[in-house]
């Protein structure tokens, strides 16, 4: 099956840095990704990017202490739909809707997308419901509680059934992350989502802030499984390096 890829910027997030790699100084301008794959079989969204809001009022979605910490950059045509736009696909075409984790950066835009199905790991999602883990993993259900149905997946998911779209646990960064592996007519592609933040992240196993992750164990096993998925020639696409961005074909241009 052919299986194709276009990436998106939606937006642009600047953070203290030891947020992203642990002990590091100054700030991080961090590239917001998001997916979309078109398969025979349908169309998919591997993360949504950031909530329209955040153009206009970005510390009423945020909260005072995040904003006061985070510069936004996000102007109309951004988000999402905007980007989907460019490539004649409208929200209703989307046939699923994926979420790398829950966090308000890549499951910000999940409004956007109301009728597709939601897929996320089980221990994502229970986490994501219980209030007090909500909480101490940074989750805001109006990211993510919108009605949807939600389809809990335990593990490694094929997606189309044929080995082209592969969900696979990356368990560490939250309680249920989860990676796609995809495979491309130039070879493997992997999109870490937070699992891999930086090229850094990879090489060093230099981990982010302690505050920044469920499991830092479970992180680091991530890692390994990147490292390993690299040796066999899968090209590996961090969450938010924005120097690896800046060489990553745009949409409507396509991942080769």
């Amino acid at each position: 099956m052919t299986v194709r890829l276009f990436a998106m910027t939606c937006g642009w997030l600047t953070m203290p840095a030891k947020f992203i790699l642990a002990g590091m100084e100054g700030s991080l301008r961090l590239p917001i990704p998001s997916y979309l794959i078109v398969h025979p079989r349908g169309k998919a969204i591997f993360d949504s990017g950031l909530h329209v809001s955040l153009q206009t009022n970005p510390a009423e979605r945020l909260g005072a202490a995040m904003a006061a910490q985070t510069r936004v950059e996000f102007v109309p045509g951004e988000e999402l739909r905007g980007r989907l736009a460019t490539l004649d696909i409208g929200p209703e075409q989307i046939d699923f809707l994926i979420n790398s984790h829950l966090h308000f950066d890549h499951a910000g835009g999940n409004d956007q997308v109301p009728n597709a199905p939601l897929i996320v790991q089980k221990p994502e999602w229970e986490a994501a419901m219980d209030p007090d883990k909500a909480k101490a993993n940074g989750f805001n259900p109006r990211d993510y509680d919108l009605g949807h149905d939600i389809r809990q997946i335990s593990g490694e998911y094929d997606l189309f059934g044929d080995g082209s779209v592969t969900l696979i646990p990356t368990y560490g960064h939250t309680p249920g992350h989860q990676s796609m592996k995809l495979k491309l007519k130039g070879g493997d592609v992997v999109l870490t989502g937070d699992a891999c933040y930086m090229r850094k992240t990879l090489d060093d196993l230099h981990l982010p802030h302690r505050n920044f992750m469920a499991d830092a164990e479970g992180m680091l096993a991530s890692l390994q499984k990147f490292r390993e998925l690299q040796k066999r020639g899968a090209r590996i696409f961090y969450g938010h390096d924005a120097e690896h961005w800046a060489n990553v074909p745009q949409a409507p241009l396509e991942v080769a």
